[in-house]
């Protein structure tokens, strides 16, 4: 459960977060600019949400704050009986042109090991998902979804025609680079997404001086503080361990001497 006051920090985190890439610069996927406005929420958090269904709740609470949107569907199951074949995450009208909007919040890594060009450098914090895998699935099978027979029902209730509908994206992601590496390939990523570093335990040797926080993954989403518990070095490695050891990659603030607020990953890779 999160209480109201981290409800209203996880959605400034949504919303301040940049687009992975502004127009259509990606494989033609043309992104939907969100108002960044931060509103006084009218949602409350009455039950836990994983990750990516807050982020969308929260994209759908910001459409609704404009008034030249009518938002008429929230992730709309699309079943073909009773096998669900896939979801739409929002259809909307803006100035009463109907639009289809995909949402996604991610976290990459870069690592140039890994495929042959830009997009292929992104990957997920364990290795088990990617930037380019991502992009496939959107052209290949979320976006089409539009088009389904089974999506026919729906749109008909609506009154609307697939082919008068401009299909979006809302991409937000945070980027890590590799700790210590100034220079790094990527023109079609916007950087301002890029806030922070990943690196192994062998290069936390550099910040034993500093105090250290872990964070749930739910809080991945927030923006650095100094409100939180942190730990000593010892403290801090002494949890870390078992969480590398399991082969998850966590994400972590530091707070140098000095009062710097670091964001990274520490992987186990």
């Amino acid at each position: 459960m999160i209480d109201q006051s981290d409800f209203e920090k996880h959605y400034r985190g949504i919303i301040c977060t940049p687009s992975l890439w502004h127009g259509n610069t990606v494989i033609g996927l043309s992104q939907y600019e969100l108002d960044t406005c931060i509103y006084k929420l009218k949602i409350n958090p009455q039950k836990s949400l994983r990750l990516g269904k807050l982020v969308e709740r929260f994209i759908c609470f910001q459409l609704e704050q404009d008034p030249t949107i009518e938002l008429l569907v929230e992730n709309y199951q699309v079943q073909n009986d009773t096998l669900t074949i896939g979801e739409l995450d929002c259809l909307f009208l803006k100035d009463k042109k109907p639009i289809h909007l995909e949402i996604i919040y991610k976290f990459y890594l870069y690592d140039e090991t890994v495929g042959d060009y830009e997009i292929d450098y992104w990957i997920g914090p364990n290795r088990k998902d990617s930037l380019k895998q991502k992009l496939d699935k959107l052209d290949n099978k979320q976006l089409p979804l539009l088009y389904n027979k089974h999506t026919k029902p729906l749109l008909d209730e609506l009154n609307i025609k697939p082919q008068s509908i401009e299909q979006k994206v809302c991409f937000k992601a945070q980027l890590f680079i590799p700790y210590n590496k100034t220079e790094i390939n990527y023109n079609q990523i916007n950087k301002e997404c890029v806030i922070g570093f990943y690196l192994n335990k062998e290069q936390l040797n550099d910040f034993k001086d500093c105090k250290f926080y872990v964070l749930k993954k739910i809080d991945w989403l927030l923006e650095v503080h100094t409100n939180v518990d942190w730990k000593s070095y010892k403290d801090f490695i002494e949890h870390l361990y078992p969480i590398l050891n399991n082969k998850t990659s966590p994400m972590i603030w530091i707070k140098k001497p000095n009062g710097e607020l670091l964001k990274c990953f520490v992987v186990w890779w």
